[in-house]
């Protein structure tokens, strides 16, 4: 220990101790053994020139057996096992952690001996951009890198500004609903409705067929013309029934045995077409009118049937009507005596009172009798212009008149419910075919 210094060993050798790089412990006094071509040993031969024999590989060699035919002693697992077994669970001392533990704990923050990371100013900022010492990269033609495959085409990426901002697409803004179309839909709730989803054309009602019928109403469901019209030709002779010629009025006929023939052709009775409609502002609601500019039958000239409208509104009224050419539906559906309902939705030019408010309910003196509303209600409490009126007359105007006969304008009327049918799904000036479970809940007349 007397040599041992600190930083090391000290170099001067000790008594009896050989220095390090020195030959002093080989016996000067013998030569050294050399080696390699100045040696006078003989080289060994190896390869085909030696005179060992070959160590054989393959068949000739006994070939080690495993398993049952191994002479070797079979280890032994489990109880018969001359090992000791391991022992787990309680018999097995467990690691203790946290507060308990043997093992020091490891320090961080203020009591660290770790040197704290440096961070801000100190540390070199990485260069960006012109001043950047890493290569620009390629694209485009002078890019050695491999083109994409031509399925990845400039309109499947994100469109960008000319800043290279990207563009997220624009999403469909949902229409906030507006007070007024709150306020009408709840009125609409309270009534019945023939609601296409819940009567599809799986859900068919049995309803009694009228196989005879009237003369002229048969030629009038083939196409040919209206009733009275059919009345004009039977007094004509032009319309044979099984082959005689009927010229009086009132005449039945059966719609499936009866050979019924116009002009000398066969009348078969045409199928039965029911259409709704959202009708626009603008339109005049009628079959053929020479001095109108539009009408509502220019909206439907995709159907192929001939149909007419049920009932009227108003040039400038929007909203629901029905087409068909069933006679019957449409005198079930007009007629005062069936009393069908209908729900207006009116925007007039200034605030309704609370007195002319209980006189359209009580009832309101016109020209040709006295009306009154079946419901009337204040459809936005912010705007007491917006007015929702239910009525089940059909006079001529009769909405527009109530409100004029108090000295009101109205600016805007639109039909949200007419027997039962709504717009609901369908655009303004748009139309659709009534489903079988509506025409059927229709013709048993369950809605007023």
């Amino acid at each position: 220990m007397e040599n041992f210094k600190k930083g090391g060993y000290d170099r001067r050798p000790a008594e009896g101790r050989r220095e390090y790089g020195s030959r002093s412990f080989r016996n000067n006094d013998r030569p050294g053994r050399p080696f390699g071509e100045h040696g006078d040993r003989p080289r060994r031969p190896y390869g085909d020139s030696s005179d060992r024999p070959r160590r054989q590989f393959g068949e000739d060699r006994p070939r080690r057996t495993f398993g049952e035919n191994s002479d070797r002693p079979r280890r032994q697992f489990g109880e018969g096992s001359d090992r000791p077994r391991r022992q787990f669970g309680e018999n097995r001392p467990r690691r203790t952690f946290g507060e308990n533990s043997d093992r020091p704990r490891r320090q961080f923050g203020e009591g660290s001996d770790r040197p704290r990371r440096q961070f801000g100013e100190d540390r070199p900022r990485r260069a960006f951009g012109e001043n950047s010492d890493r290569p620009r990269r390629q694209f485009g033609e002078g890019s050695d890198r491999p083109r994409r495959s031509p399925r990845f085409q400039e309109s499947s990426f994100p469109a960008r500004s000319a800043s290279g901002a990207r563009l997220r697409p624009r999403k469909n803004k949902v229409q906030p609903v507006s007070a007024a179309e709150q306020g009408i839909n709840r009125m609409i709730s309270r009534k019945p409705q023939v609601d296409e989803t819940q009567y599809s054309d799986n859900d068919y009602v049995n309803i009694p067929v009228k196989e005879t019928v009237r003369l002229n109403k048969f030629i009038a469901n083939s196409g040919i013309c209206s009733r009275r019209e059919a009345d004009n030709f039977i007094q004509a002779g032009v319309v044979t029934v099984n082959g005689e010629v009927v010229t009086e009025l009132g005449t039945k006929v059966n719609i499936n045995t009866d050979d019924v023939r116009f002009n000398g052709e066969r009348l078969r009775g045409e199928a039965k077409v029911y259409i709704l409609m959202n009708k626009p502002k603008g339109y005049v609601t009628t079959a053929s009118d020479p001095h109108a500019d539009k009408t509502v039958m220019d909206l439907i000239k995709g159907c192929p049937a001939r149909v007419f409208p049920v009932g009227r509104l108003d040039k400038n009224t929007t909203g629901v009507l029905m087409f068909t050419n069933d006679g019957e539906m449409a005198e079930k559906l007009t007629h005062p005596s069936f009393a069908k309902k209908k729900i207006y939705q009116v925007s007039l030019s200034s605030k309704l009172t609370q007195e002319d408010f209980d006189k359209i309910l009580s009832g309101v003196s016109l020209s040709d009798g006295e009306i009154k509303a079946d419901e009337l209600e204040y459809i936005d409490d912010e705007d007491h212009r917006k007015i929702g009126i239910e009525i089940h007359s059909g006079k001529n105007r009769i909405v527009r008149r109530i409100f004029e006969s108090l000295g009101y304008d109205v600016k805007a009327l639109d039909r949200v419910y007419f027997a039962g049918l709504t717009k609901k799904g369908i655009k303004r000036g748009g139309w659709r075919y009534l489903t079988e479970g509506e025409v059927n809940i229709l013709k048993m007349g369950a809605y007023n």
